[in-house]
Order: structure tokens, then C-alpha cells, then sequence
């Protein structure tokens, strides 16, 4: 049977497509075409994407379990049948990533990409002559699983629709880091199979009321590559914003106020690596989360969803060449690269003047607590000029050391590296080594725990020179390799979403020895006795400090705190950094 064939009896034709592209009537509807206002199941989705996959121009493959106990799959979609990631390198096409369900609550992406596939091979193969799509049908399973009606109290809806914690009650875009979840790890294996150049995770906003049915946050810039950076700000978003508007699904990027409402201005937002597109960026791919409103029509937020899916195809077409080009400089040059900026804050001093069209905010008496409240008027529809904030300014960097050093006792953090397309070796004989290591001086922890973790932040550091033992079998890790901005920002512990952020190294944080007053007070003394350069800081501070002078139990502590007695790997981070000049 030839292929023509074979698709005909796969999936039928689409016969009937609306000005914006999706089907109206077709022999394989999706549950969203028969009612707009109905979302795919996951057990839908997965077999309409199992009838799609009788096409030789799609191919669906299990990867990795979930913590719901169903596996994750990933959908290839083609127009030449070649589904390896290294042919399709050597064809020279770029990889679009579309991720779907990371919240079930937020669904138009899930039915969007159903209705997307099919075209893609039935009638718009042309946009796949430069690009490979492979599309995420539900990342949450286990919150797809935990259907119902009234868990996203903001939203329009659709009629039933999944949860946002995952079968372990984890919020997924939060997870891309620490990985608590199968889920996270399983994605992990997708994506860094592919490594996208661009990404694209669906979503549906909650937040304030204003004409759009679509809006869209781009990954910061100030903290991608400059060649990447520049081609998103100045080529790609200017195309995608034009042919959305051009689609009827004029856009605007999301509304992240800066005080209660968007008249006050809007900011961009910074996502660190924990979340989908912060994580994308780590590995250098220029990355999105639309964010459909919220309340608006469900037929709209899909319809809205698979445009900018659309518009993203057609632009990639365009500048298939230059976007490959972009993110093979990014990874070439992150090898080389030595200062490595780890924090950034928001510069409330700069701010570009943008279009927006809103709806009046009111205040009137609650008629529960009789104070004033926010509301929306959509009788008063507005066009004005607000401030965008979206530049980012560096607090901190450092210089990538030569290597990282790695005790195998953290084969957790190991594993995560690897995960993510980490080269690591290992070492062969016992050494010593003269590494630099960071001492933790002093940070802070969230009150309550946040997403399973209590995270750490605030970090301060003194470095020293240690001669240090480390054991055959010990990891080496090596930053002059492609994937060097993740490993610097996952090992260095004053990143906000590093690998001690996220708690892999609390051990550290607890002393382990102590003394016995009554027994140390002898040995103190002999310490002073013999060592005259501690006993005279010791006599100066009782000097200056009154409450010092005045407290026996801190002035044992002193000594103790100075001496051979006292543990070396007390708050001594346990990854130590290996310089060019070691």
C-alpha cells in the first residue's frame, strides 16, 4: 500500500478549514471540534494520536514512566518520514518542541496540537520542509487524571478539565531543576535527545482583565546568548506579534503587573531554569509560554494557540538557517566563555512604551466585606501607551573555573548532570587535589516549604585553598563543553536555582561533632597556651565585644571554632572548583 494510501485510511481528510486553520468537519474530529467548549482526556488524546501514528509521517514513542504510572510519549511529526534526531541534523532542520499539559487545568495547547498534527501532514507539510515538530501530548498525567469542573475558579472553560499538582501533588513547572518527579526526568530524556532549538510550553494565564485573547512570555533576554537574544528581540518576535495580528489573534506580552493593574505598567518575567522556558534557555534554545486569557472563550484560547503554533512554523521556514546557526555559536562559544553572570534584578530605571488595549479598572463595595474591590468594566474597552520593564540587569557573576569536582557520594546530582547532556569523567587513582572551595557564611531558607523543597537563597560564600583527598571512582567535570552554562548554573551554590538551592547538599548545614564543656575547658586552654597568634585575637575581641567578654559558652565556642578540633566540612560546600592556573 503506498503511502497516500495509507495516510487516506489513517486519518481521513480534513474537508472544511476556518479562516484560522482549524477543522470544522472531518472524518477525525477531536472532542474539542464535536463541542468547543469539551478537552481531550488523556486516554482521548493518546488515541487519537495512536490513529495518527498509522501515518508514515508521524511516529509516537513511549519515554520514561510518570509518577502517575503512564508512560510520557513524545509525537514526531515529518514530511519526509525520517524520525532520528541525526538525520534530521544532517537535513539541516530546525526542532520545534511544543509541550503541552505541564498544568491539565490550562488545555488548549493539548487539543490545539491534536488538531495541529493532523493538519501539519494532511494539508500544511509545507511548513515542515525546513522544521521537525515533536509535540508533548500531556506532560501531567497524573493532574489530566484528577478531572473536574471547578479546581481553575478564574476560568472560562473548558467544561471538564485536569489539576495543576501532578500524581505527587508537584507543581511540573517547577520541577525542571531538583526533579523530584518521573515526570521531569522523562522530559529531560526528550528534550535533551532533541535539544530544540526552539521551544514552545502551552499555557492559559490567570491575572487581569484586558482585550486579548492571547499573550506571551519570551524567555528574558538579558540573560540568553547575545546572537540568540538579538535575532529573538529584533526578528522573531516582530514577525510572531505581525502574523498573530494577521491571524485575527493580535497579541501582547503577558501581563505581569507591576503594582495592581497593567495601566501601572507590566514587566517581563525571569524564568530561572525551574521553570519550562528558563530550563529551554539553559540549553540555549530560544523558548515561549503563550498564555492564553483565562476568560475568554475555550474555542478562542485553542484557536489562539494553534495560530501561534502556526505563525511559529511559518517564521522558522523563513529563517531556518540563521536559528540553527544562532544556537550552534551559543554552544560553541559557552565552551570558551569566562565570566558567567549567576543573578539578575529587574532595572525599574529603563522601559520601552507599548500598545495596550484593556478594559477600565473600577473599585466598588464588596458585598461581603463591604470594603473597595477591583473590577474589570468591558463596557469601557481602552487603547493607551504603557510602560514595559523588561531589561535585566546583573547582580553578581563569577569566572567558570577549568573543572568541578565531585564526591561520588552525590551520584544524585551526577545522575541529573548526565541527564542533561553533562560529559563527566571519572577519577582513575586516590588524590589529593588543590581545589578552591566555598565555605557557606550565612544564607536563608523559605518559612514553609515550596514545592517539596526548602529553598535556599540569599547565599553568601568565603572561598579558600584547600588540599583536599578525593577517591578513584570521584567526578570530574570539565567546563569547556557545550552544555557549560547548566553545569555552571546548576554547581554554583549562589545561583537561585542551583543544585544547593534546591536542598542536594543540606548535609553540610548541620554540624556533626561537638565537645563536652567540662572536658574541652582544659584543652582550650592548653590551645591558648600554645598557640600565641589565636590567644591574642581572642583577647582583642574580648576587648571590643562586651557581649562576647561577658558569655563563657561563646568564648569556648571561639577556640573550639579555631582549632584542629573543629570539622572541616562544616558548611564547606563539597564540590570543589579546579582553576586554569591549578
Amino acid at each position: 500500500m503506498n503511502k497516500f494510501l495509507q495516510l487516506i485510511l489513517a486519518i481521513g481528510i480534513a474537508s472544511c478549514i476556518s479562516h484560522k486553520g482549524i477543522a470544522q468537519k472531518s472524518n477525525d474530529m477531536i472532542p474539542f471540534e464535536k463541542d468547543n467548549n469539551n478537552s481531550a482526556t488523556y486516554s482521548e488524546a493518546i488515541a487519537y494520536y495512536k490513529v495518527l501514528d498509522k501515518s508514515p509521517l508521524i511516529q509516537m514513542n513511549e519515554v520514561g514512566n510518570t509518577d502517575s504510572g503512564h508512560p510520557l510519549h513524545e509525537v514526531i511529526v515529518t514530511n519526509d518520514g525520517v524520525f532520528d534526531r541525526e538525520s534530521i541534523q544532517t537535513n539541516g532542520k530546525v526542532t520545534l518542541l511544543i509541550n503541552n499539559g505541564i498544568h491539565p487545568g490550562e488545555p488548549c495547547g493539548v487539543d490545539a496540537s491534536m488538531i495541529f498534527a493532523r493538519d501539519l501532514i494532511n494539508n500544511k507539510s509545507n511548513l515542515l520542509e525546513h522544521a521537525t515538530v515533536v509535540i508533548i501530548p500531556l506532560y501531567n498525567i497524573g493532574g489530566s487524571l484528577n478531572r473536574g469542573s471547578s479546581s481553575r475558579a478564574n476560568q472560562n472553560g473548558p467544561a471538564a478539565y485536569g489539576f495543576r499538582g501532578n500524581a505527587k501533588n508537584l507543581d511540573l513547572n517547577r520541577d525542571f531543576i531538583k526533579c523530584d518527579s518521573k515526570n521531569a526526568r522523562a522530559f529531560a530524556t526528550i528534550y535533551n535527545k532533541w535539544t530544540p532549538q526552539v521551544f514552545v510550553d502551552n499555557h492559559t494565564s490567570n491575572g487581569a482583565d484586558y482585550q486579548y485573547v492571547m499573550t506571551l512570555i519570551a524567555t528574558q533576554k538579558d540573560k540568553m546568548h547575545p546572537a540568540l537574544a538579538e535575532f529573538m528581540t529584533e526578528t522573531m518576535l516582530p514577525e510572531l506579534y505581525s502574523s498573530m495580528e494577521n491571524k485575527e489573534y493580535e497579541m501582547v506580552p503577558y501581563v505581569y503587573s507591576m503594582k495592581d493593574i497593567p495601566d501601572k505598567g507590566i514587566m517581563g518575567f525571569m524564568d530561572l531554569g525551574r521553570y519550562s522556558s528558563g530550563y529551554a534557555a539553559m540549553h540555549h534554545a530560544i523558548s515561549f509560554m503563550p498564555e492564553t486569557h483565562m476568560l475568554k472563550d475555550y474555542r478562542g484560547r485553542v484557536e489562539s494557540t494553534y495560530a501561534f503554533m502556526e505563525s511559529m512554523l511559518e517564521h522558522i521556514s523563513k529563517h531556518h538557517k540563521t536559528i540553527i546557526e544562532n544556537q550552534e555559536r551559543a554552544f560553541a562559544e559557552s565552551k570558551i566563555e569566562e565570566n558567567w553572570v549567576l543573578a539578575y534584578e529587574l532595572d525599574k530605571e529603563q522601559s520601552d512604551s507599548i500598545p495596550f488595549k484593556g478594559y477600565e479598572a473600577k473599585y466598588k463595595p464588596s458585598g461581603i466585606h463591604g470594603e473597595d474591590r477591583l473590577y474589570y468594566d468591558q463596557n469601557e474597552p481602552y487603547e493607551k501607551q504603557i510602560k514595559l520593564y523588561n531589561t535585566y540587569k546583573p547582580v553578581f557573576s563569577i569566572e567558570k573555573p577549568a573543572s568541578y569536582i565531585i564526591p561520588q557520594a552525590y551520584s544524585d546530582v551526577v545522575s541529573l548532570l548526565k541527564l542533561n547532556g553533562v560529559e563527566i569523567n571519572r577519577l582513575e587513582n586516590d588524590v589529593v587535589k588543590s581545589v578552591e572551595v566555598y565555605y557557606i557564611e550565612d544564607y536563608s531558607s523559605t518559612a514553609r516549604p515550596y514545592e517539596g523543597h526548602y529553598l535556599h537563597h540569599s547565599v553568601e560564600l568565603r572561598t579558600e585553598r584547600q588540599d583536599i583527598q578525593y577517591f578513584k571512582g570521584d567526578y570530574i567535570v570539565n567546563t569547556d563543553q557545550s552544555e557549560a552554562r547548566y553545569i555552571i548554573e546548576t554547581l554554583e551554590p549562589q545561583a537561585p536555582d542551583s543544585y544547593f538551592a534546591w536542598n542536594f547538599f543540606d548535609g553540610i548545614l548541620m554540624q556533626k561533632e561537638h565537645y563536652s564543656t567540662y572536658v574541652w575547658e582544659d584543652l582550650a586552654m592548653e590551645i591558648l597556651e600554645k598557640d600565641e597568634a589565636l590567644r591574642a585575637t581572642f583577647e582583642q575581641k574580648k576587648k571590643e565585644n562586651e557581649a562576647f567578654a561577658g558569655s563563657s559558652r561563646e568564648q569556648l565556642d571561639y577556640i573550639y571554632r579555631h582549632s584542629s578540633y573543629y570539622e572541616p566540612t562544616f558548611m564547606r560546600y563539597p564540590i570543589g572548583r579546579i582553576l586554569k592556573n591549578m
